[in-house]
């Protein structure tokens, strides 16, 4: 009979002992696998509201500022430069190395105009592209989808006295109102929203853009070499990165997988010590067995390599049950601590992770029992039988 058959025999044989080994590392591995699963599935929440979230790169033309002052006082300033930039540049930032990173490009024209008499700020804009973009926007009636359509802002609908389906008349043009924003509290409930080459041509602006949102993450890309790039397709612009936007929400995730990371360890390290201990305690109630291998020509080498073989077949069996234990207690917890956009996703990966590290912590955490039990004496072992 080889190693492990004599491994496996002796685990049966002892099915308490191995019961309590294979659950001992089991609890260990599934809450890894848990901490993993769970953090993984908020990290993939957060990364997907991060792309839902809105513009973090902003493009817009590029200014010269120049301020004013006489004696230490500041009596203001000035930009010198243009006001809007070709629409043709939206085309040369898709063309960037980083395209796929992308989400959304917006380009908008902004301007004052007279809606029905009175004076509205105008938002001409992609309609796919904007309500995309700018996911927080609810309204009341469905977005413009084409160029005989508005949606109005909530203050810019009162000061008009609109409602849905009304018209509202802006230069030449003639429109349907299709909607009217909800209350934001921002500037946008001032604005009149309206197709791009409308708003060109009330506003007499044919071909051009005011700026440029874009929706840009990776995870694998730094949101400046973004920037780079698309200031490189269009170097007569200023691209800005929204920085605060984008560094509090990666700081955010880097803590939550610290956490996850340190807890981790912390499991891992019991872990390890409570099958330090169980070996040891094997070792010591077969010195009898340990000592009959011994004198029936078994080395060293061998007792090492039976111990061993008995604790990574209870470590590869604790890793695939852990596996499945800290999926399903993933499945528990997520509904606690995420949303319904969280969700657990079976890994290859993480079932390879748990499968190693059990074999990797079982076998770390018995070479010393190993090593104490091919150093028995097997004279002494034998005085005992």
């Amino acid at each position: 009979m080889n190693l492990r058959g004599i491994a496996f025999r002796n685990l049966r044989r002892r099915k308490a002992r191995a019961a309590f080994l294979v659950v001992s590392m089991l609890v260990g591995i599934a809450t890894v696998v848990a901490l993993l699963t769970v953090t993984r599935a908020l990290t993939a929440q957060a990364q997907d509201e991060m792309d839902r979230f809105g513009a973090n790169i902003l493009v817009t033309p590029k200014t010269d500022s120049v301020a004013l002052n006489y004696g230490g006082v500041d009596i203001g300033g000035v930009s010198v430069g243009a006001r809007d930039m070709p629409e043709a540049d939206v085309a040369r930032i898709r063309t960037i190395k980083n395209e796929e990173t992308l989400a959304t490009v917006s380009p908008v024209l902004l301007g004052p105009a007279d809606a029905n008499g009175r004076q509205v700020l105008l938002m001409g804009a992609r309609p796919d592209a904007i309500f995309e973009l700018k996911s927080w926007w609810s309204v009341s009636g469905r977005p413009l989808a084409g160029d005989d359509e508005a949606v109005v802002g909530f203050r810019a609908a009162r000061r008009l006295g609109l409602r849905m389906g009304d018209p509202v008349r802006i230069g030449r043009h003639e429109l349907i109102v299709t909607g009217i924003l909800r209350h934001t509290g921002s500037q946008d409930d001032d604005l009149l929203v309206i197709t791009l080459p409308v708003a060109q041509d009330v506003l007499d602006r044919p071909g051009r853009v005011t700026l440029v949102e874009i929706a840009a993450l990776c995870a694998m890309c730094p949101v400046e070499e973004v920037v780079r790039q698309i200031g490189g397709a269009v170097p007569d612009a200023k691209v800005t990165a929204m920085q605060q936007v984008v560094e509090s929400r990666m700081h955010a995730l880097d803590q939550l997988r610290t956490l996850g990371y340190a807890m981790a360890g912390v499991v891992i390290a019991i872990e390890a010590l409570v099958v330090f201990i169980t070996m040891m305690g094997s070792v010591s109630a077969r010195t009898t067995e340990i000592g009959v291998f011994r004198a029936v020509g078994f080395r060293r080498t061998h007792v090492v390599m039976l111990v061993l073989t008995e604790a990574m077949l209870a470590s590869a069996l604790a890793g695939a049950l852990g596996y499945l234990a800290g999926m399903g207690a993933g499945y528990a917890v997520i509904p606690f601590v995420g949303d319904a956009a969280a969700r657990i996703a079976w890994s290859p990966l993480v079932a390879g992770i748990a499968l190693g590290l059990a074999l990797t912590v079982g076998t770390l955490a018995t070479i010393y029992p190993a090593l104490r039990a091919s150093r028995l004496d097997p004279t002494d072992a034998l005085r005992a039988l």
